[in-house]
């Protein structure tokens, strides 16, 4: 290791290899706990002064039937995640039992279902993603992209894989009395191994599956009025404990950075997000290192690994409570540092299947820091040559939209000055997010861009490193959960 580098790549990439061979690692599997295990014990042989783990309930939802039949014409599908769910809490069998339902299709595209009769009926949707690169413009303060990998027509157009017309078709269509929806994935290579995740605030009520773009337009070449489906969907939901991993390294004051990814994944999870969590491994026997070589830290450092990002971040919620909310927490929470996602770009081949670039998806860091912490930043971000980045201001979604579309979202609702770096490369919630999506050559930039705003912000005085000042803070009104 130099006296520059956090980690070197391959020891990185070892640490993701390690993760991907556990997968999956969803909440409640046998993967999802060694992983916690996995990071507990890279964090105790960091040399971290406390290291533990805490549990939380959250819930599994496993089907064990998915199918569709069209016309009298098996049509294959894969089952929408979290549908067919009556209540948050509920646990037990779901969907349609296994005689299913059958009901007239009725074709609603890419429009609303106010504008169609549905009642009664089977939904047959196209899933949009509904937000580009381009929406995100008007929030950058800056953008580092000088090989123009992210600022051209292609990549401005790309959307992500998250933010989609789901939740409220889903809702639309429950409300107008609908049976079932067949979701059609429009702007998605031909793969049925879209795992949606579940919307805390979203019931997914009606019971649901997925079909291929080219599928869709096979089946709508078939539809006539009055065609009629069956659907089939059983599920089963269970109770199950999600696992948060803390580590702490000491300092002479509860004032605390944190630093945070989440571990757990429903495929392969290589970038989502085993990439994420080794960096936060990495970072964590720098803290380390540093303070063994007499360079001791003035805050103290908290290394956090998350699960339930899948299944409705119960453990994302109990920790924000704990750390942020209740007054008696031992610590007090300075900064949120959140890095998730260095990955590769990719689209839609021509082959049908994803196609990855020899760049980094565009990615950003969404921050409400200081001015002196957002020069921070910039710096690291040039410096260490993290491409294809921009700074977004993130304030006026702490006010508005009660939170923002990455890991850090709770603590940042809470009032938690933060800085999260995320990117929404397509196959994110894809069985194709294996090794061979790994940014290998960002893992290093990645990591020391993270040191150097770690030891920036130590430098600083607790109160000042939000946009905000803390005193200021405790009078505004917080994010709804």
């Amino acid at each position: 290791m130099s006296t520059e580098d956090v980690a070197q790549a391959e020891q990185v990439m070892e640490t993701i290899e390690e993760l991907v061979s556990m997968a999956p690692r969803a909440t409640g599997t046998p993967g999802g706990e060694r992983a916690a295990a996995y990071v507990s014990e890279r964090f105790q042989r960091a040399g971290l002064d406390k290291v533990w783990v805490e549990e939380t309930d959250s819930f599994a939802w496993e089907p064990s039937l998915a199918e569709l039949r069209v016309g009298g014409e098996q049509v294959a599908c894969a089952p929408i995640r979290h549908s067919a769910l009556p209540g948050h809490e509920v646990t037990g069998p779901l969907g349609t039992g296994p005689d299913g339902i059958d009901a007239e299709v009725v074709d609603i595209g890419a429009g609303r279902v106010r504008d169609h009769e549905v009642a009664g009926r089977i939904v047959l949707f196209d899933l949009t993603f509904d937000m580009s690169l381009w929406a995100m413009l008007p929030l950058s303060e800056y953008i580092h992209d000088p090989a123009r990998t992210m600022l051209n027509r292609d990549a401005l157009g790309s959307r992500n894989p998250y933010i989609t017309s789901l939740t409220r078709t889903m809702s639309e269509a429950a409300a107008a009395g609908a049976r079932g929806v067949i979701g059609v994935l429009r702007d998605y290579p031909e793969s049925l191994s879209y795992h949606n995740e579940y919307y805390r605030r979203t019931l997914l009520t009606l019971p649901g599956v997925w079909i291929t773009r080219a599928t869709g337009e096979a089946l709508r070449r078939t539809l006539r009025e009055g065609t009629r489906a069956t659907l089939r969907l059983v599920a089963e939901r269970r109770r199950v404990i999600a696992r948060t991993v803390v580590g702490i390294l000491e300092g002479p004051t509860a004032e605390t950075i944190m630093v945070q990814s989440h571990h757990d994944s429903i495929g392969a999870g290589a970038v989502e997000d085993a990439s994420g969590t080794a960096e936060v491994i990495a970072l964590a026997e720098y803290a380390a290192a540093r303070a063994r070589a007499g360079e001791p830290w003035q805050k103290t450092l908290m290394f956090v690994t998350f699960d339930s990002h899948f299944t409705g971040y119960q453990a994302h919620r109990d920790f924000a409570r704990r750390y942020t909310i209740d007054p008696e927490s031992p610590y007090r929470l300075a900064l949120n540092l959140t890095v998730e996602h260095v990955g590769l770009r990719a689209r839609a081949g021509a082959d049908g299947g994803f196609e990855t670039l020899d760049h980094s998806e565009p990615r950003a860091f969404f921050e409400n820091v200081s001015p002196a912490m957002k020069l921070a930043l910039i710096r690291a971000v040039r410096r260490h040559g993290l491409g294809a980045t921009s700074l977004l201001n993130a304030s006026l979604l702490e006010f508005t939209l009660d939170g923002m579309p990455t890991d850090a979202s709770f603590t940042f609702a809470a009032g938690v000055p933060t800085i999260s770096l995320v990117s929404g490369p397509l196959y994110l919630y894809d069985d194709a997010d294996t090794l061979d999506k790994i940014d290998v050559d960002q893992l290093v930039p990645v990591a020391n861009a993270f040191a150097d705003l770690m030891v920036a912000a130590d430098a600083r005085p607790p109160g000042r490193l939000g946009l905000i000042p803390r005193r200021l803070r405790r009078h505004l009104p917080r994010g709804r959960w």
